[in-house]
C-alpha cells in the first residue's frame, strides 16, 4: 500500500475534523465529569462521526447498516487499548490528561486506517 496515496490524506483530513470536534467534546465533558468518562463519551460520538466521514468523504461508499455495525468492532478494541494506555501514561506516568488522548490517537492512526477501508470497503 502506498501510505501516502489520495484515500489516506483524506482519512488525515477527516481524522483530524473527528479529533477536533471529539477533543473539543472531551474538554467540555471533562468539565463536570472524571477523565474517564468524558473520554468514553467522546470517543462514542467520535465512532459515529468517523464512520459517516470516512464512508462518504473518504472511500465513497454508500452508508449501509450491515457495515455500520462492523465498524464499531474496530474501536472496541482501539478503546480498550486506548483506555490501558490512558491509564499508564496519567495514573503512572502523570502525563496531563488533558494532553494524553491526543497522543493516543496520533499512534492508533495507520492500524485504524487499514481496518477502517477494510469494513467500509470490503477489500
Amino acid at each position: 500500500m502506498k501510505l501516502l496515496n489520495k484515500e489516506f490524506l483524506k482519512f488525515i483530513v477527516s481524522g483530524a475534523v473527528n479529533t477536533v470536534v471529539t477533543y473539543l467534546l472531551y474538554l467540555l465533558l471533562y468539565l463536570f465529569m472524571n477523565y474517564s468518562l468524558s473520554y468514553t463519551i467522546s470517543y462514542v460520538i467520535g465512532i459515529f462521526l468517523s464512520y459517516y466521514l470516512n464512508t462518504i468523504f473518504v472511500f465513497k461508499e454508500k452508508l449501509k447498516l450491515k457495515k455500520f455495525i462492523k465498524f464499531p468492532v474496530v474501536y472496541l478494541i482501539q478503546y480498550l487499548i486506548n483506555m490501558a494506555l490512558m491509564f499508564v501514561l496519567v495514573e503512572q506516568l502523570h502525563v496531563s490528561p488533558v494532553v494524553v488522548p491526543i497522543l493516543i490517537i496520533v499512534c492508533t492512526i495507520p492500524i485504524t486506517f487499514l481496518i477502517s477501508k477494510i469494513i467500509i470497503k470490503g477489500k
